[in-house]
């Protein structure tokens, strides 16, 4: 961009709020939480300077424009994001601007959409839109088409500066990670509990994550998915907990207690029970799995039930009324779909009948849940969960997974 009209920023891109726009006298607590979720996730491009402006925020980085439009995609509670110039705020600069916009495109018909924030501006939207355009025509003879032009310029008049862009790129929705409070994900290493977890950060919910292993009847396979799963989500919010639960010793309990049918039932109320202490220690507030409605035996509306009555929090299914394409075609857009088709032993499967109960009877699964002594081995699952920080190290041409801690989020926020 030539300096004559714009400032001396690389890249800027316009972000626009969804849902906080309605949040009335809280609306302020959405917007201090996205920012800090911006400062975050774009830290270390360089330097940044956020500029809120409304139903707005404008990033500024010395990252290059592409970098910076992929990386700021991924920050939940946006519903637009424009690549955008900066302009020094004049009509000669919006002109200049919108001339070099449109110099090398193909010849075609062209619109101007104006928006003046501040009214202190000499011209309303109507008259910049109209002396932009004129500028355009006289410079390089294209036609005009408010109704359905080839391309549209959009000018933003602000209180410091001018944006001008052309591109419009659909965010991810939903709410900044951390206005709900925070919730504890069972992690399999399948398809579905991965989505389950992205879509409860986009209600602003912070997720931690815990993964049951068959160890030491089952190989690692299944952990390293877990770690990819977790690492590949922290994008979103930063920080992320795993907890690895050794559970094959446990499993081969409930089978020698005369499980039979109700096996797979059985082990999943003991993960829901080590999860909700876990969680209660963590300070998380809801536990949240990957279930769909009627997917497999276990997930029938009476077991789903069954289940549920052995958490004393709320337990959240995000994907309950989802079929499995939905959960796939979403898991291919977030990228967990790659890793949750590697292969891997599934722990649930370890020692189950191949008939599984879909109407389980509450009073024969407490019969077998007192042979267990469950006090103590809750006791003995939460003394071995290990406790890892999986986060994503970005190089310019792959994502590596790296097994390091990532630091407590301490940001510095810039107006």
């Amino acid at each position: 961009m030539p300096s004559a009209y714009s400032y001396d920023v690389p890249s800027c891109v316009l972000i626009k709020f969804g849902e906080i726009v309605l949040k009335g006298r809280n609306r302020s607590l959405f917007y201090t939480q996205l920012r800090r979720n911006a400062v975050r996730l774009l830290r270390d491009l360089g330097p940044l300077e956020l500029r809120q402006r409304g139903g707005a925020l404008a990033v500024l980085s010395p990252a290059p424009a592409d970098e910076l439009l992929a990386r700021a995609r991924d920050l939940l509670g946006i519903t637009l994001l424009h690549p955008v110039l900066v302009l020094e705020k004049s009509p000669e600069a919006a002109c200049a601007a919108a001339v070099d916009l449109l110099r090398d495109r193909p010849a075609g018909t062209f619109a101007i959409r104006a928006r003046r924030r501040d009214k202190r501006f000499p011209l309303d939207s109507r008259e910049l839109a109209s002396t932009v355009g004129r500028a355009v025509q006289d410079a390089l003879g294209l036609d005009v088409d408010l109704t359905n032009p080839d391309v549209e310029i959009f000018l933003e008049v602000d209180k410091r500066e001018i944006f001008a862009y052309t591109e419009k790129v659909t965010g991810r929705g939903g709410l900044p990670v951390g206005v709900s409070g925070r919730a504890l994900v069972l992690l399999s290493g399948g398809i579905d509990s991965p989505v389950a977890a992205y879509r409860a950060m986009k209600r602003g919910l912070r997720c931690d994550f815990i993964h049951f292993s068959g160890r030491p009847y089952t190989g690692p396979e299944s952990i390293y998915k877990a770690y990819a799963h977790a690492a590949q989500l922290d994008r979103f919010q930063g920080g992320t907990k795993l907890f690895i639960v050794p559970f094959g010793a446990t499993q081969r309990r409930i089978a020698a207690a005369g499980a039979g049918r109700l096996q797979v039932l059985s082990q999943r109320r003991l993960m829901v029970k080590v999860a909700c202490a876990l969680a209660q220690r963590e300070g998380d507030e809801v536990l949240v799995t990957g279930d769909s409605l009627g997917q497999v035996s276990s997930q029938t509306l009476h077991n789903l039930s069954v289940v549920e009555r052995a958490s004393d929090l709320p337990l959240l299914r995000p994907l309950v009324a989802w079929d499995k394409a939905e959960i796939v075609r979403e898991a291919e857009e977030i990228g967990t779909l790659a890793v949750s088709v590697l292969p891997a032993e599934d722990c649930c499967t370890l020692f189950a009948s191949r008939l599984a109960d879909t109407r389980a009877a509450p009073d024969r699964l407490a019969t077998l849940e007192d042979r267990l002594d469950l006090a103590q081995t809750l006791d003995e699952l939460l003394s071995a969960a290990e406790c890892v920080r999986p986060r994503v190290e970005r190089a310019e041409s792959d994502l590596r997974l790296l097994p390091v801690a990532q630091p407590d989020e301490r940001a510095t926020l810039s107006s």
